[in-house]
């Protein structure tokens, strides 16, 4: 499975690492435990881990932006870790397709994207 993720921060913070090529099959199985996050805790932050991430299959994308249509406005903040310049291109490509606040991380600034999430759920909570 190309996208794995672990629920932190009090059920605030999903980190989610993806890896790979995203498949459709990888939404059906992500989509429905996200969902199930958010409808126990409201809005949530991401750390998003993009360490090996090469991309979609073409049916993939689709369910990509169709799941960023959906949740629109079920993500407050994303930190997103990368480690190339297509991956911090990425991060200003997402802002269309989200309310939430998007941050690029360099790996070598993970425990500073930990932090950034963290003090923004401070706030809300």
């Amino acid at each position: 499975m190309p996208i794995k993720f672990k629920d932190e921060g009090e059920g605030q913070v999903l980190a989610i690492q993806v890896s790979g090529k995203l498949e459709r099959a990888d939404y059906v199985y992500f989509a429905p435990e996200f969902e199930r996050l958010v409808r126990l805790n409201g809005k949530l932050r991401v750390l998003f881990n993009l360490a090996g991430f090469q991309g979609w299959e073409e049916d993939a994308l689709w369910e990509g932006i169709k799941f960023d249509l959906k949740h629109f406005a079920d993500i407050e903040r994303i930190a997103m870790l990368g480690e190339s310049r297509w991956e911090h291109g990425m991060a200003i490509f997402c802002k269309p397709f989200t309310n939430a606040t998007i941050r690029y991380f360099d790996h070598a600034e993970t425990a500073e994207a930990s932090k950034w999430l963290s003090v923004c759920a401070k706030r809300s909570s």
